[in-house]
């Protein structure tokens, strides 16, 4: 029985868990891929991936990693605001993605996007750049509480001792 699991771990490298949410992940693909392609519009729809795979690499990558740069750089002064880096990029970078995914109905481009909205949800369309302001302010709110919390850590006597001495009781090697 071992040599069985020893064979199937070398040929997959995952347990059998990981491939079954693996194949689960690629039949929703598949469908969801096959129902936006069986519709009248396939070919815009083709346009749109190659477009926004294009716009990723030769505009917002660089974009995106200039901005990067220039916080790191900002708070290159210790290792200690360096790691701060993470509670910026974290929001920026879901903010992003949610500005590509909704653009056209958060910059209102052309009152087309908006009323096929409507017209097809029942919704209002004009309420996406206030509601994509209102989630990236929560976003930053979020990273900053949680850098807060994670900065000003509990004085209680008890909880640093404990972690010194437990680390002081380990050994060396790491055992």
């Amino acid at each position: 029985m071992p040599s069985q699991k020893k064979r199937r771990r070398r040929w997959y490298g995952e347990g059998p868990l990981h491939l079954v949410l693996m194949l689960g992940s690629f039949a929703l693909t598949a469908y969801a891929g096959l129902r936006l392609l069986a519709g009248e519009q396939w070919p815009l729809v083709i346009v749109w991936f190659v477009g926004a795979a294009l716009l990723h690499d030769l505009v917002l990558l660089p974009l995106y990693a200039l901005a990067d740069r220039a916080v790191r750089r900002g708070t290159a002064a210790t290792d200690r605001h360096r790691a701060w880096t993470l509670y910026v990029r974290v929001p920026a970078a879901l903010s992003g993605l949610l500005l590509l995914v909704w653009f056209p109905l958060i910059a209102g481009a052309g009152s087309g996007s908006t009323a096929h909205y409507e017209s097809v949800t029942g919704l209002p369309g004009d309420v996406f750049l206030s509601r994509w302001l209102l989630v990236t302010a929560g976003l930053f709110a979020l990273s900053a509480l949680w850098l807060l919390c994670r900065t000003v850590q509990p004085r209680l006597p008890g909880i640093s001792r404990r972690r010194r001495s437990a680390t002081k009781q380990r050994p060396a090697d790491g055992r």
